[in-house]
């Protein structure tokens, strides 16, 4: 049973993937074991628990590999800053220290991570080669037309070929400096948001705003082809030489200075934020049209940072020529270390692969899982009150009935989640019929921005009687947007039609409005038994009780914070955040019964204000 360990790290999202005779057997970000949000060190906790949940050490791998090519990555940055030269020095100088130290290094540090005792093959795959098979092997599709997208690897910053079998094969690629995703980071950046954190935020941000920039931005920044190839004007950008995305020249175009992180949100920034969403969802849909032109494949796989954008998924599957699309849950570097396990598999020791209908990804729930015996050590040392069920129709009865009665619950079940999205393992639940509940869990257990929308999980038969989407139709990652049914919508008063930014926030525009964001869409997620078990038992328990086959269902964390892992950090978030109950496996906790949980909310919401 050949184990072939697949890592990524140093740049965003370190994470480790370990595939054993083919099967994903584990899969981890180092961000959830050092809660580190987005940690890019190497991944030595995700390593060990990989190495763990496949009963081995690291001398008993038989393959190694990362996934890219450090020196590549060099002789890019290297040329582009002797091509911009003076003027790339203080970037150069910041940078070459940690190449120097750490990624020119490399190959001795995996093995001294690795504990010094493997001895195997160490491999290396291009950057866009690992996206390409993180979203190729592990989909349900025997054949596909593959399209990465991100902010770049060596040189390529997107790229397009075909996956048959178990081969995969890269045809044509786009070149850094120019670049989707560099592009959509700069505007995130000029929005005050992190770069490689904060892109979501503007995606989330777009609704509130007109594309009023969109014109400008085709004029000035991109010479964009009918293809979805492009050029970006690199006078407006600084990301080449410089320590900040975008130059003075930006500025005077976009009509100002960037915003700071702690200053109000303004019409300006929504305005820029849907006209670059705008650009986005073009450039997307010109790429997919061009990749079905040149593949003729009727199934489309998706990573690369830029995948994450499920706006742009949701109208490339719904505009687009393409019959079917799979989006790697771990789009990010995360899902390189994955991509790049598999290429090792498939691509260079030549086994064979078969296509399985319901993917291989199982689920997404790759990583760390908690005994109920662990669950209860944990209880019994904080001295919690909780009750423990040895019936799950007695726990799930219970569940149901708390969010139906309008509370808020912490959901801890089974193996996390990998990527950057709680699909029912570390999740935190509520009633989408609420119209005060949007507002509750971003201000009082999310500690996050008033706009930031949410996320529906649905049962998955029920799925197109809510939104607009075909019967049928399987989105088990929230991968991507889709528009409630009209069935479902409510129309707003003539006034309420006029309001414009964050005011947006005030009008119920469905039956499930904590779940449809202003423009009267929603990221929606199909659960289904087959994948998700108890969590799909829950919510059709739910929907016995209330008649609705839909949820709030979002990430078991506060603002700043990686999703919880162990059930400690679950406790700890429950203690101190708004959250009315919890369950802990077969364990049920409730808020009013915790008397170590009495004024601590303050302090928590504090620590995550400025982040």
């Amino acid at each position: 049973m050949p184990a072939i360990l697949g890592l990524s790290a140093f740049y965003h999202d370190s994470a480790a993937a370990l595939v054993v005779d083919g099967r994903i057997v584990a899969a981890a970000q180092e961000e959830r074991f050092s809660r580190h949000k987005h940690d890019a060190s190497f991944p030595r906790e995700a390593i060990s628990y990989c190495l763990n949940e496949g009963g081995m050490k690291p001398r008993q791998l038989d393959v190694v590999v990362f996934y890219d090519k450090p020196l590549a990555k060099l002789d890019r940055l290297l040329e582009s800053y002797l091509a911009y030269a003076p003027r790339g020095f203080r970037s150069f100088a910041a940078a070459m220290p940690q190449w120097l130290h750490q990624k020119l290094r490399l190959i001795p540090i995996i093995r001294k991570g690795l504990g010094g005792s493997y001895r195997g093959p160490l491999l290396f795959t291009e950057h866009h080669e690992a996206h390409a098979a993180s979203a190729f092997f592990p989909s349900p599709f025997d054949e596909a037309a593959i399209l990465t997208l991100d902010g770049v690897g060596e040189w390529a910053t997107s790229c397009y070929g075909v996956g048959q079998g178990n081969r995969i094969e890269l045809w044509e690629e786009l070149r850094f400096p120019h670049s989707l995703g560099l592009l959509y980071a700069a505007f995130t950046a000029y929005a005050g948001f992190r770069v490689n954190s904060g892109e979501y935020k503007l995606m989330g941000l777009a609704p509130y705003g007109r594309p009023v920039y969109k014109e400008q931005i085709l004029e000035n920044l991109l010479d964009l082809k009918a293809d979805g190839s492009f050029r970006l004007n690199q006078d407006y950008f600084r990301y080449c030489h410089g320590l900040t995305m975008t130059s003075r020249r930006f500025e005077r175009l976009m009509g100002g200075t960037p915003r700071r992180p702690e200053d109000p949100l303004r019409q300006r920034d929504m305005d820029l934020a849907a006209s670059i969403q705008a650009v986005t969802e073009d450039v997307v849909l010109r790429m997919g049209a061009h990749v079905f032109e040149r593949t003729g494949r009727a199934n489309l796989v998706l990573a690369g940072g830029v995948a994450l954008n499920c706006v742009a998924n949701g109208k490339l599957l719904r505009e687009g020529p393409f019959r079917n699309i799979w989006v790697q849950p771990a789009a990010g570097d995360a899902g390189g270390a994955l991509g790049a396990a598999m290429f090792a598999w498939h691509q260079l020791l030549g086994q064979p692969r078969i296509a399985q209908r319901q993917d291989q990804q199982q689920g997404s729930f790759l990583g760390p899982c908690f005994s109920d015996e662990e669950v209860a050590l944990l209880l019994r040392q904080v001295e919690a009150i909780s009750r423990r069920f040895v019936d799950e129709d007695e726990l799930l009865d219970a569940v149901a009935e708390l969010l139906a009665g309008g509370r808020a619950v912490g959901w801890f079940h089974g193996r996390m989640e990998f990527g950057p999205r709680a699909l029912g393992a570390r999740s935190i639940l509520a009633d989408p019929r609420d119209p005060g509940m949007h507002s509750r869990l971003n201000r009082k257990i999310k500690f996050r921005e008033s706009f930031r929308p949410f996320a529906p999980c649905v049962l998955e038969e029920y799925a197109h009687e809510y939104f607009d989407v075909p019967h049928g139709i399987e989105s088990p990652y929230m991968s991507f947007t889709a528009p409630v049914s009209r069935s479902q919508r409510m129309r707003p008063k003539p006034d309420e039609e006029e309001l414009l930014g964050l005011d947006k926030l005030l009008v119920s525009r469905s039956h499930i409005p904590a779940v449809t964001h202003v423009d009267g869409s929603a990221r929606l997620q199909t659960v289904s038994a087959a994948r998700h078990g108890r969590f799909y038992r829950l919510l059709r328990r739910f929907y016995e009780r209330t008649g609705c086959p839909v949820l709030v269902n979002t990430s078991f964390n506060v603002r700043g914070e990686p999703i919880v892992c162990q059930p400690s950090e679950a406790y700890r978030c429950f203690l101190n955040t708004g959250l009315d109950a919890l369950v802990l496996e077969d364990h049920l906790l409730f808020k009013h019964e915790q008397s170590s949980a009495i004024g601590t909310q303050t302090g928590y919401a504090r620590q995550f204000a400025a982040d």
